[in-house]
């Protein structure tokens, strides 16, 4: 820990207020406070969010150390026992409070980089180095301006090896960064098309992250990479070219190889054996088994971490669990922590669990099952309202606490020899071997993507009808609602009372709204579309019969699509007179669909489109005192047509990775995944199926898969 003195000094900031305090957790994002007594918030300014707007509700919670750009209005009187340190920049402050941090361990820290596979080499290394070395790492993807300096804080003294990953998105930011994880030993991965857009050339990509490794004493590069070979020259230091792996491990894809490589490479020079690399890379784990979200038997709601255990991932896996609580029926799932025997972690073992009983107690954890010798001699020390420790994972399996769990959301989280993943097939609810795995970290790195595009100021919409368009709508929504969309929209007012008893309270938009749905809405604050005077004088009488003012409605006008919409042109008069003269609705937005924006072939139209939309929408603001959002542009239309963003966008199908201008530059979301029934030998001249259609024209091996109409095959 560090006192309040020493941070005041590393950060160069003013100090306002005298109480004493030691600083052990630094906090970014209000929703994950833990400690709040050893806790430092940094009010940090996004272009989206301002950190200084959540001061008071974690004063109320009992933090009091903050790192701020601007003193609260009387500060004295308002937070009589409160720390604030002033600065220019909080982002900065955190920054350099992390490179001081560094300062102390000279120990080796390897940094990573790369266009792709930065979090699956970090994992896979940590696999191969964890069974000999106490290891701190990134928490799941930290590599950002403000994650970096969070995961280079965990390093502590019981570190033997640090190993973090950088990434960046345009020129300029690595400096920060470099000085942050300061690598002795650096990998740059690849260099592909992710963040091209801020960039003239991969090369300029290249050098850029290749700044990362100013001070390494060696860097290991991927030998297959064109833009990395002609760039690599440009580093002082030592330079090691890696190759795919070609001994046994579970992956076979080239990616996969890849990255083994690396792993290897590194592994090698930091004195493991021949024999320890290839038994390691026989055991390598699958990293998209971190952090899934599954439905499980009785009401369960499983969040699968399973071959992963250590106190770091611990706090933020419990972090997850705190925000993917589940709400459905008005009653929150009571929450449960199945955890191993933790090791490698260079703590006596009663001082380590008296830390995961802390954390544990912190996140409102109502029941830990422990499983190993090892946790289980510490039972003593749980304060935990319901504790169950068991040796085996089998002989939990097989105990009446196994099959009494119902209702609850629970947290599975194990080293790997305890093989926790049959505890996840048991209480995971069987519904299909054809699965539609949805990828959340991609719909966010879509997200951002088109956000890059926007002013701070333009509101985003983001659509998550037909569930998601098929990935699973509430789970969307949590991810959205963590990211701060300032919009959903969904079809119609059921899927909107789904997201409600879910747990989402961000604003909900419906497209569709039926005659029949009007109480629905209002009982569940949906706000509806209004198309037409005759829905728009439907929606008027139901909110005056319920004694509703000022309903948010938005309004929709046909510029050319001619599906729905008011006519700009004849219509705004009337319409404009009828929402002055009652005061039921509120019209919140007003909107407009471009027809073409994914297409060149359309200019013209979607000029015309827009001149159409900016006259008609100017005319309802002038009429009305408050502000009304207008929007138009959407997926392609961001892209396409920028400086039509207005105040608000619509964000659809290009959040799930579909982008008809330039697909390259958007992460896939949906990955379907099925069995194989049966393999069969069929001789030339054959045919398969119905009808003897496709005759084969070759002896074929034909495998039948248990999929079709149902799961949306075409």
């Amino acid at each position: 820990m560090y006192s309040i003195v020493k941070v005041t000094t590393l950060i160069g900031a003013r100090r306002f207020g005298e109480a004493e305090a030691n600083i052990g957790w630094l906090l970014t994002d209000s929703r994950s406070l833990c400690f709040p007594e050893a806790t430092l918030f940094f009010a940090i300014k996004t272009e989206r969010n301002d950190g200084h707007r959540y001061i008071d509700d974690l004063y109320r919670s009992g933090v009091r150390n903050f790192v701020i750009e601007k003193l609260p209005d009387n500060y004295s009187e308002t937070y009589p026992d409160a720390n604030f340190l002033q600065v220019p920049s909080t982002l900065k402050a955190l920054q350099r409070l992390a490179e001081r941090h560094r300062d102390e361990f000279d120990i080796p820290i390897i940094g990573i980089t790369g266009s792709n596979g930065k979090t699956i080499v970090k994992e896979w290394l940590y696999q191969l180095l964890m069974p000999t070395r106490v290891v701190t790492r990134s928490p799941r993807s930290y590599n950002s301006q403000i994650g970096v300096p969070l995961s280079v804080w965990l390093l502590d003294e019981r570190t033997e090896i640090g190993v973090f990953e950088a990434g960046i998105s345009m020129p300029g930011e690595m400096a920060a960064l470099s000085g942050i994880i300061q690598p002795t030993i650096g990998i740059i991965t690849n260099i592909g098309q992710a963040h091209q857009e801020n960039f003239t050339s991969k090369d300029e990509k290249c050098r850029e992250k290749m700044r990362l490794f100013h001070d390494a004493k060696v860097v290991f590069y991927n030998a297959d990479d064109e833009t990395i070979k002609a760039n690599i020259g440009l580093l002082k230091c030592k330079t090691v070219p890696f190759h795919p792996y070609e001994g046994e491990m579970p992956f076979i894809d080239r990616a996969s190889k890849e990255n083994a490589g690396a792993c290897a490479a590194v592994a090698s020079y930091l004195g493991l054996t021949d024999e320890e690399i290839a038994d390691g890379m026989r055991r390598l784990e699958p990293v998209a088994m971190r952090l899934e979200v599954k439905q499980g038997q009785h009401g369960c709601i499983l969040i699968n971490d399973t071959y992963n255990s250590d106190i770091n991932s611990l706090d933020i896996a419990l972090d997850f669990m705190q925000r993917r609580q589940d709400t459905s029926h008005n009653q929150q799932l009571s929450e449960t922590l199945i955890l191993s025997d933790i090791y490698q972690s260079g703590v006596a073992v009663e001082s380590l669990y008296e830390e995961v009983s802390t954390l544990a107690k912190e996140r409102g954890v109502h029941k830990i099952i422990g499983i190993g010798e090892e946790i289980s001699s510490q039972e003593a020390v749980f304060d935990i309202p319901e504790k169950h420790f068991f040796k085996t994972t089998s002989e939990f399996v097989g105990s009446e606490v196994f099959d009494d769990l119902h209702d609850e959301i629970i947290l599975i989280k194990g080293a790997r020899k305890f093989g926790f993943d049959h505890i996840t097939e048991l209480l995971e609810q069987k519904v299909h071997e054809t699965i539609l795995e949805v990828n959340l970290n991609a719909v966010v790195d879509n997200l951002n993507f088109y956000r890059s595009f926007l002013r701070p100021e333009t509101k985003m919409v983001c659509m998550i009808k037909a569930d998601g368009y098929g990935s699973g709508a509430v789970e969307i929504a949590k991810t959205l609602q963590d990211h701060r969309v300032d919009y959903l929209a969904v079809a119609v007012a059921d899927e909107g009372v789904t997201l409600r008893n879910a747990g989402i309270t961000s604003n909900i938009m419906i497209m569709n709204p039926e005659m029949t749905s009007f109480k629905t809405m209002f009982d569940y604050e949906l706000e509806p579309e209004v198309y037409s005077f005759r829905l728009l004088e439907a929606l008027i009488r139901a909110a005056r019969k319920e004694g509703i003012t000022g309903y948010p409605v938005h309004i929709k006008l046909d510029t050319g699509m001619h599906r729905l919409g008011f006519n700009p042109h004849e219509d705004m008069p009337r319409l404009i007179d009828r929402l002055q003269h009652q005061r039921a609705l509120t019209p919140r937005s007003v909107f407009s669909h471009f027809v073409g924006s994914d297409s060149d072939d359309f200019d013209n139209f979607s000029a015309m489109q827009f001149r159409v939309f900016d006259e008609a929408s100017s005319k309802l603001q002038a009429a009305f005192p408050h502000k009304i959002l207008r929007h138009i542009d959407n997926s392609a239309g961001i892209e396409h047509f920028p400086e039509r963003q207005l105040d608000m966008c619509r964000l659809g199908i290009g959040l799930y990775g579909v982008d008809s201008r330039d697909n390259r530059i958007l992460h896939n979301v949906c990955t379907l995944k099925t069995t194989i029934l049966q393999l069969r030998n069929v001789p030339k001249e054959e045919t398969v199926g119905y009808s003897r259609r496709g005759v084969l024209t070759r002896d074929s091996v034909i495998a039948a898969i248990p999929i079709g109409y149902a799961d949306g095959l075409n």
